[in-house]
């Protein structure tokens, strides 16, 4: 299906990309101020439908002192109710911290804040981030824009519903099991999954772990690639910090992508379930890719015992946060989040090493595939979004889900090999809805992954989502 018609009714300077906007503020044409008060006009639009900004810190913002010619230029920004920002509600959408008020802020955040990012307001998330529909019994549901009735995914799902409604030109997302992918093929924006310790590290209290990662999400390729920039360098804070390019992503994103070998899977050989509605839509845009200088083959590596890897190293994560968090928080956790930590304890330190090791085959399997591939494309999710009242499918294309982690089984490959993926808007289903094709790139290969990201973007000449919400 083509791309259905939309409105956009917001103020104009929210319809412009995050580098045009930086632009004008280097050249003094807009200030901070003015598109502060841009981003909260929209807000007011067009929250009451969506419901993906979900706390406003505009006071804190206004006080911000920036340079024009710093990163970001002091552009209004959005981070996820994960990450704390001092003296700014951050409820980590759990009933336990809903009061909760940090005195200082995360890392990230400083780091953004130094570049430029002014911080506007904390977008929703499930309960801890866990769960690929972002509800919680703090705020609520955060719903698709496309159609309210559905959901957004997650668990970033309010930062992708800010940036497709135009409330905010970037957003702050996060990712352990496709929670920053998800929402951005759900939404029809722009998001990447960086490889561990490129945009900061892990959390405080397991900071050597690489399973989840903080990452940019954006309305286009190069947009995602300037806040990556912004993201990006070392910092001893973090154990796994990474350094920054001496080129640009998005310097290096704009360039000349050459010939490109892309490797197509719709079920990465089995393991995932895919509908034929969506394996449908992701061909049809990988035939319309009319350049003599890419290649499509359909082909994957296999991927033994991906499945058991990537809940071991989720178990870990789960239960290392819930080590360290109060009683008066933990006993308010839903169903889920206690079955995963009942998982965890039942897993044996043999378990772990034996992860261990499978990840390490994967991961060689990987580095050895992309010797003769670009990227690795294959689905996001293997379905269009569901009403936003059902927390996870039960079944995709007649394949029963065991638990609501069945369903998210596309993420789990670059999670388990540390791997840069990116979910980028290709087209839409039938009913109007957004489809994102998810590319996997090679270890640390952000730079080259953007690189083909912007020219397939270019090449498929999809407009950048901006929308009223539609309300049905």
């Amino acid at each position: 299906m083509t791309r259905p018609d939309t409105a956009f009714s917001g103020p104009e300077l929210c319809a412009k990309s995050a580098r045009d906007v930086i632009t004008l503020l280097r050249k003094g044409e807009v200030t901070t101020e003015d598109l502060i008060t841009a981003s909260l006009s929209r807000m007011d639009q067009v929250e009451p439908a969506v419901n993906a900004v979900v706390t406003r810190c505009p006071d804190r913002a206004r006080a911000a002192t920036v340079s024009k010619d710093s990163a970001l230029g002091g552009l209004p920004i959005g981070i996820k109710d994960l990450n704390a920002v001092e003296g700014v509600r951050t409820t980590f959408g759990t009933k336990g911290m809903a009061d909760h008020v940090p005195g200082a802020s995360d890392p990230l955040v400083l780091r953004l804040e130094q570049r430029g990012g002014v911080v506007l307001g904390k977008t929703n998330t499930p309960e801890l981030g866990a769960g690929a529909n972002t509800f919680n019994a703090v705020f609520g549901a955060t719903r698709n824009p496309w159609d309210t009735r559905m959901n957004a995914a997650g668990s970033s799902g309010g930062a992708a519903v800010s940036l497709a409604t135009g409330e905010l030109w970037l957003s702050h997302g996060s990712d352990f099991g496709g929670s920053l992918r998800s929402p951005a093929n759900y939404c029809g924006i722009v998001g990447l999954r960086p490889s561990p310790g490129i945009a900061g590290g892990s959390s405080a209290h397991l900071g050597f772990t690489n399973g989840g990662v903080d990452g940019p999400m954006a309305r286009d390729v190069l947009d995602c690639a300037l806040f990556l920039d912004a993201m990006a360098g070392y910092d001893p804070v973090w154990p796994i910090s990474f350094p920054a390019p001496e080129t640009s992503y998005l310097e290096t994103a704009g360039r000349d992508a050459g010939k490109i070998r892309i490797a197509y899977t719709p079920d990465l050989n089995g393991f995932a379930a895919v509908t034929s509605e969506i394996d449908s839509v992701l061909r049809g845009a990988l035939e319309n890719l009319k350049l003599p200088s890419i290649t499509v083959e359909e082909t994957c590596p296999d991927l033994p015992r991906l499945d058991e890897t990537f809940r071991a190293l989720r178990c870990l994560s789960f239960l290392g946060s819930y080590q360290v968090t109060p009683e008066s928080v933990t006993m308010h956790y839903k169903d889920t989040i206690k079955g995963n930590l009942k998982d965890a304890r039942a897993m044996t330190f043999d378990d772990y090493v034996q992860a261990e090791r499978d990840r390490a085959a994967i991961y060689n399997t990987m580095a050895g595939f992309f010797k003769t591939h670009d990227v690795l494309a294959c689905p996001v999710n293997g379905l269009a979004p569901l009403p936003v009242e059902i927390e996870y499918p039960t079944e995709v294309a007649g394949r029963p889900m065991r638990d609501y982690i069945d369903w998210l089984q596309f993420a789990f490959l670059a999670t388990v090999a540390g791997l840069p993926a990116l979910s980028l808007p290709v087209g839409f289903t039938p009913s109007g809805m957004p489809v994102g094709l998810q590319l996997i790139g090679p270890p640390r290969g952000e730079a080259r992954l953007l690189q083909v990201a912007h020219t397939l973007e270019q090449a498929l000449n999809l407009p950048v989502t901006l929308i009223d919400p539609i309300v049905r």
